[in-house]
């Protein structure tokens, strides 16, 4: 069963928010040894390569519109040379995948929804039948923001076979981790479902456990049961950067879809931009920068995602990791809440006061959060729900221990927050 793939929600580091499209073989190596030896022991395994690995001359976030894209002779997209010189020979991600896995982390890559226009304009052959790119392909199936591919018609003859042969040149690769974009919700057509479905069998016949992970948001909530289905995470926005005003919205989305959190299958609230972001240039236009979130942002950010239990994937360039970031992403709580969480819920919101609890085996927690511009005394109703853990409390971003008297006085801070726990 392939929620067993994901038993908790997954951890990791993304290349898109520090190198966009480019991200180079060296690049991933570097985050990679840094997460290996910073991370790992706190259950950060992913490394997942983004968007157009297979583009050669890609140098931005920016997507240079119908340029050729490096394919093999089945109408599969195949890594730049230039940019992964492990790749050379016919090799693909193989050799970069099993370094990785060298230093006990999991390997992950992007790719776009349907098959390359380039293949269908060509008419090259699909691995596993005689049915070529032409006869499967949908041309009024198209991403609005990026030009490589046509979407794939899934009633048509061939189209499973497609989907099968690109994940078996992924498992023989040593992929451990697929993210597919333009598919959770396009912005023309909605959520593909057919392609979904495709995609869900040819990774349960593939050989190699996957997690799946589809893209971009904002995924419709009437779909999700048919994401628990069929995938282990599913975009609840669209790209997160570090503004306050998508941060301020997330809240409202994570209340809607907390039902759906459990075991394999993860609402997913995006990537944390946090750290030293844009190495090169960033997908909002500014140039390469610390995140603009203020610390009680990013503990705000960090609670949240952690007590909603959705997947983390770093987006900050990992050789650059700062000791604060590095606190944010190793606190022992939440680590616990996100791992080991349950029945985690809002159980208060009115004006921009919120409150979210959960429990583990370890202890209970109680989040609250001040969404709004001014410092906000803690609603009355908090006392009730601190009582149920019972005794003196501990406050994690003070480090510090209170009784409910204490708390009756407190104020948090703009865009800030307050974790409790149980001592």
């Amino acid at each position: 069963m392939f929620r067993s793939y994901a038993q908790t929600p997954p951890k990791g580091w993304n290349s898109w928010d520090s190198f966009g499209a480019s991200v180079t073989e060296s690049e991933v190596l570097g985050n990679a040894e840094m997460m290996a030896k910073s991370l790992k022991d706190y259950g950060w395994e992913y490394v997942v390569v983004d968007i157009q690995w297979y583009e050669p001359r890609a140098d931005s976030c920016a997507y240079h519109p119908f340029t050729e894209l490096r394919q093999d002779n089945y109408s599969r997209l195949i890594p730049a040379e230039n940019r992964f010189p492990s790749s050379r020979g016919g090799q693909g991600f193989k050799p970069l995948a099993d370094a990785v896995h060298g230093m006990g982390l999991n390997f992950g890559i992007h790719i776009m929804r349907g098959i390359p226009r380039q293949a269908v304009h060509n008419n090259t052959k699909i691995w596993g039948t005689q049915k070529t790119a032409r006869d499967i392909a949908d041309e009024n199936s198209i991403c609005p923001w990026n030009t490589d591919m046509y979407g794939v018609d899934a009633s048509k003859e061939g189209a499973q076979a497609y989907y099968d042969s690109l994940l078996a040149l992924y498992a023989d690769w040593g992929v451990d981790f697929l993210k597919v974009d333009d598919i959770a919700d396009s912005k023309l057509y909605g959520t593909h479902t057919g392609e979904i479905e495709l995609i869900r069998k040819a990774i349960d016949g593939c050989g190699r456990p996957m997690v799946l992970s589809l893209s971009p948001g904002p995924a419709p909530i009437e779909f999700g049961t048919f994401f628990q289905r069929h995938a282990n995470m599913w975009r609840l926005t669209d790209d997160l950067w570090d503004n306050w005003n998508q941060l301020y919205d997330m809240f409202g989305r994570c209340g809607k879809w907390s039902a759906f959190v459990g075991s394999g299958t993860w609402p997913d609230c995006d990537m944390l931009p946090l750290g030293h972001i844009g190495t090169r240039t960033v997908a909002d236009g500014s140039e390469a920068r610390m995140t603009r979130f203020t610390k009680d942002e990013q503990r705000s950010l960090m609670t949240l995602w952690s007590i909603f239990r959705s997947p983390l994937m770093f987006g900050g360039d990992l050789r650059k990791l700062d000791d604060w970031t590095r606190s944010l992403l190793t606190d022992p709580y939440l680590i616990d809440a996100h791992q080991n969480g349950r029945d985690a819920r809002e159980v208060y919101r009115k004006d921009d006061l919120v409150i979210w609890v959960s429990e583990s085996d370890a202890r209970k927690y109680v989040a609250c959060f001040n969404l709004s511009d001014d410092p906000a005394r803690l609603p009355e109703s908090v006392e009730g729900w601190l009582r149920t853990i019972g005794g003196d409390l501990h406050e994690v971003w003070e480090n510090r221990t209170v009784s409910i008297a204490d708390v009756e006085t407190a104020f948090i801070a703009p865009h800030g927050v307050v974790l409790y726990v149980s001592k």
